[in-house]
Protein backbone atom coordinates (compact mmCIF):
# COMPACT_ATOMS: atom_id res chain seq x y z
CA UNK A 1 0.00 0.00 0.00
CA UNK A 2 1.31 3.35 -0.98
CA UNK A 3 0.04 6.73 0.34
CA UNK A 4 0.44 10.33 -1.38
CA UNK A 5 0.16 13.61 0.61
CA UNK A 6 -0.10 16.48 -1.37
CA UNK A 7 1.31 20.01 0.18
CA UNK A 8 2.61 23.37 -1.01
CA UNK A 9 -0.91 24.93 -2.60
CA UNK A 10 -2.01 28.50 -1.77
CA UNK A 11 -3.39 31.62 -2.89
CA UNK A 12 -0.88 33.22 -5.46
CA UNK A 13 -1.10 35.95 -7.75
CA UNK A 14 -0.90 35.96 -11.47
CA UNK A 15 3.23 35.85 -12.39
CA UNK A 16 3.74 34.12 -8.67
CA UNK A 17 5.14 30.52 -7.76
CA UNK A 18 4.62 28.01 -5.70
CA UNK A 19 6.19 24.66 -5.28
CA UNK A 20 4.10 21.52 -4.16
CA UNK A 21 5.95 18.61 -2.37
CA UNK A 22 4.07 15.43 -2.43
CA UNK A 23 5.16 12.53 0.11
CA UNK A 24 5.04 8.96 -0.18
CA UNK A 25 5.28 6.07 1.93
CA UNK A 26 5.90 2.60 1.38
CA UNK A 27 9.74 1.41 -0.83
CA UNK A 28 7.32 1.13 -4.09
CA UNK A 29 8.29 5.08 -4.53
CA UNK A 30 11.99 4.60 -5.41
CA UNK A 31 11.02 2.13 -8.13
CA UNK A 32 8.14 4.21 -10.03
CA UNK A 33 7.34 6.84 -12.16
CA UNK A 34 5.81 9.68 -10.70
CA UNK A 35 2.93 12.20 -12.45
CA UNK A 36 0.94 15.42 -11.54
CA UNK A 37 -2.20 16.40 -12.80
CA UNK A 38 -5.07 18.71 -11.59
CA UNK A 39 -8.47 19.17 -12.16
CA UNK A 40 -10.34 22.57 -12.14
CA UNK A 41 -14.35 23.07 -11.37
CA UNK A 42 -16.51 21.95 -14.30
CA UNK A 43 -13.36 20.24 -15.68
CA UNK A 44 -11.98 17.22 -16.21
CA UNK A 45 -8.54 15.95 -14.40
CA UNK A 46 -5.92 16.56 -16.81
CA UNK A 47 -2.14 15.76 -16.83
CA UNK A 48 0.35 18.25 -15.88
CA UNK A 49 3.98 16.71 -15.59
CA UNK A 50 5.51 13.16 -14.58
CA UNK A 51 8.94 12.45 -14.02
CA UNK A 52 10.68 8.73 -14.16
CA UNK A 53 11.97 6.54 -11.39
CA UNK A 54 15.58 7.41 -12.26
CA UNK A 55 14.54 11.12 -12.79
CA UNK A 56 16.17 10.78 -16.17
CA UNK A 57 12.77 11.05 -18.29
CA UNK A 58 9.94 13.56 -18.21
CA UNK A 59 7.03 14.83 -19.90
CA UNK A 60 5.05 17.93 -19.63
CA UNK A 61 1.71 19.60 -20.80
CA UNK A 62 2.02 21.60 -23.61
CA UNK A 63 0.39 24.21 -21.13
CA UNK A 64 2.93 24.22 -18.70
CA UNK A 65 6.00 23.61 -20.70
CA UNK A 66 8.95 26.02 -19.91
CA UNK A 67 6.79 27.28 -16.57
CA UNK A 68 6.77 24.12 -14.58
CA UNK A 69 9.59 22.01 -13.18
CA UNK A 70 8.96 18.19 -11.84
CA UNK A 71 11.52 16.56 -9.88
CA UNK A 72 12.06 14.10 -7.06
CA UNK A 73 14.30 13.33 -4.17
CA UNK A 74 13.91 9.05 -3.94
CA UNK A 75 15.58 9.17 -0.73
CA UNK A 76 13.23 11.50 0.51
CA UNK A 77 10.45 9.24 -0.71
CA UNK A 78 9.19 12.80 -2.19
CA UNK A 79 8.14 14.46 -5.79
CA UNK A 80 8.36 18.19 -6.53
CA UNK A 81 6.52 20.69 -9.16
CA UNK A 82 8.01 23.62 -9.03
CA UNK A 83 5.45 26.06 -10.42
CA UNK A 84 6.57 30.04 -12.16
CA UNK A 85 4.90 32.35 -13.71
CA UNK A 86 1.29 31.09 -12.68
CA UNK A 87 -1.66 31.75 -14.41
CA UNK A 88 -5.29 31.52 -13.62
CA UNK A 89 -5.60 28.98 -15.58
CA UNK A 90 -3.46 27.41 -13.48
CA UNK A 91 -5.93 27.42 -10.85
CA UNK A 92 -7.09 23.21 -9.82
CA UNK A 93 -6.71 21.11 -7.58
CA UNK A 94 -3.36 19.53 -7.93
CA UNK A 95 -2.75 15.57 -7.57
CA UNK A 96 0.48 13.59 -7.42
CA UNK A 97 0.25 9.94 -8.38
CA UNK A 98 2.34 6.55 -8.77
CA UNK A 99 3.04 4.72 -11.87
CA UNK A 100 0.95 1.05 -12.07
CA UNK A 101 4.32 0.20 -13.66
CA UNK A 102 7.76 -1.12 -12.02
CA UNK A 103 10.83 0.24 -13.59
CA UNK A 104 12.66 2.60 -15.79
CA UNK A 105 10.10 3.56 -18.31
CA UNK A 106 9.03 6.61 -20.30
CA UNK A 107 6.63 8.49 -17.81
CA UNK A 108 3.06 7.98 -18.59
CA UNK A 109 0.51 10.98 -19.47
CA UNK A 110 -2.15 8.87 -18.97
CA UNK A 111 -4.07 9.01 -15.72
CA UNK A 112 -5.01 5.36 -16.44
CA UNK A 113 -1.45 4.08 -16.14
CA UNK A 114 -1.33 5.75 -12.11
CA UNK A 115 -3.36 3.33 -9.26
CA UNK A 116 -1.93 5.98 -6.24
CA UNK A 117 -3.44 9.03 -5.65
CA UNK A 118 -2.92 11.87 -3.06
CA UNK A 119 -6.21 13.73 -1.89
CA UNK A 120 -5.27 16.97 -3.39
CA UNK A 121 -3.93 20.58 -2.90
CA UNK A 122 -5.66 23.51 -4.12
CA UNK A 123 -3.55 25.70 -6.19
CA UNK A 124 -5.59 29.30 -6.78
CA UNK A 125 -4.23 32.09 -9.37
CA UNK A 126 -5.70 35.56 -8.96
CA UNK A 127 -6.04 37.89 -11.93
Amino acid sequence: QVQLVESGGGLVQAGGSLRLSCAASGRAFGNHAMGWFRQAPGKEREFVAALSWSGRDTNYADSVKGRFTISRDNAKNTVYLQMNSLKPEDTAVYYCAKDRVFGERIPPMNSNDYDYWGQGTQVTVSS
